[in-house]
């Protein structure tokens, strides 16, 4: 069995420390070892190092190689540019098949936050002897501990089975982000979960339903196979990649398959989305104040307040539910609760040509 690790994406919603050189799952945003270094470090247990691939951008992969001294260099599948996950899923699969033929793999994101990871290894573990099963698509679904907006959800089924304590359902459906009305209904009536974006599947089962419901994907990714480990692998993939189309495992297949199935946990999850979900993470004083990253920070009559600043003392006085982080050139002061429009931020610079500060 093999773990794929998927290191792509911006981190735009955690600017100005998330940039275009070094995103968020190669920052130490929640500890000492970055997002990355935690992801793999939680599966050592489960995967030999031989058998983790980590997907990721050229930007990023030298990066990545650094960060992870003990990851052979081809187990660093690059992609040209990125094309969303049902493409990044599709090209690890290929490797995997040329690799070891059939086999289970383990699809994770590279920058989530896990607080307990001996349940969320119980939880893998029964997930991948459920993937065993011909054509299962199974994913994990997280007990959702509010009505949050920012997630997608599952809508649990019927049981189907148990595996070492863990009971697994079929999937009736998979909702994108909803509103605050709907997401208050989701959690309300007890059969929805958060969608972790965890998957779990054989490589042939994966490519089976990519060819079903994604028939352009299916066929870019069998003209890539066809040139996979030759002397014209890279110019295959380069010209090819370009033209597949951008469209997340999630729409393109999972909400579209009958044979998804969810095991539902709870293990102190959190995808790490945005500033607001970092100060959920941190240890706070009495007041709710938090400071991270080993920054300093003095607070008077202030409440509920994240500060990042590991260069210079902040002094946050008479204020409530302030985030703010200072970095070395930009400086970010939202209120807590709408940092997940920092990424607008971004959008604006983007759209201004302020390079310097991407």
């Amino acid at each position: 069995m093999h773990a794929v690790i998927m290191a792509g994406g911006k981190g735009m919603r955690f600017w100005p420390r998330s940039r275009e050189k070094k995103p968020k799952h190669l920052l130490d945003i929640t500890g000492e070892k970055t997002l990355i270094q935690q992801t793999v470090e939680r599966i050592q247990p489960l995967f030999d190092w031989k058998n983790i691939l980590v997907v990721t951008g050229k930007k990023h992969a030298r990066e990545v190689a650094r960060q992870l001294p003990k990851l052979s260099a081809k187990n660093i599948i690059i992609e040209p540019e990125g094309k969303n996950t049902a493409a990044c899923i599709g090209l690890a699969a290929l490797h995997i098949l040329k690799k070891s033929g059939d086999d289970i793999m383990a699809v994770l994101p590279a920058d989530h936050a896990i607080v307990n990871a001996e349940e969320y290894r119980r939880v893998l573990s029964a997930a991948i002897r459920a993937a065993a099963k011909p054509d299962a698509l199974v994913t994990i679904g997280i007990r959702p501990e509010s009505p949050h907006t920012g997630y997608g959800y599952i809508e649990q089924g019927n049981a189907r089975e148990t595996i070492s304590g863990k009971e697994i359902f079929s999937v009736c459906s998979i909702r994108e982000k909803p509103d605050a009305a709907q997401a208050q209904a989701f959690v309300q009536s007890g059969k929805f979960y958060w969608n972790s974006g965890m998957f779990i599947w054989k490589t042939s089962s994966i490519l089976k339903q990519i060819e079903k419901f994604l028939p352009d994907l299916h066929a870019g990714l069998m003209k890539i196979q066809k040139d996979l480990k030759t002397a014209h692998a890279a110019k295959t993939l380069a010209a090819v990649y370009k033209t597949l189309p951008s469209v997340s495992i999630d729409y393109g297949v999972m909400e579209k398959a009958n044979n998804v199935f969810v095991i539902p946990a709870s293990f102190g999850w959190s995808d790490a989305g945005s500033w607001d979900t970092i100060y959920e993470l941190m240890p706070k004083d009495a007041q709710g104040n938090a400071v991270a990253a080993g920054g300093e920070a003095i607070f008077e009559d202030a409440e509920n307040c994240l500060v990042y600043s590991p260069k210079k003392m902040v002094a946050v006085v008479g204020v409530r539910d302030l985030i703010v982080v200072d970095t070395k050139d930009a400086l970010l002061i939202c209120e807590k609760g709408s940092s997940q429009d920092v990424k607008k931020i971004v959008e604006k610079l983007e759209a201004a040509k302020k390079k310097k500060y991407l």
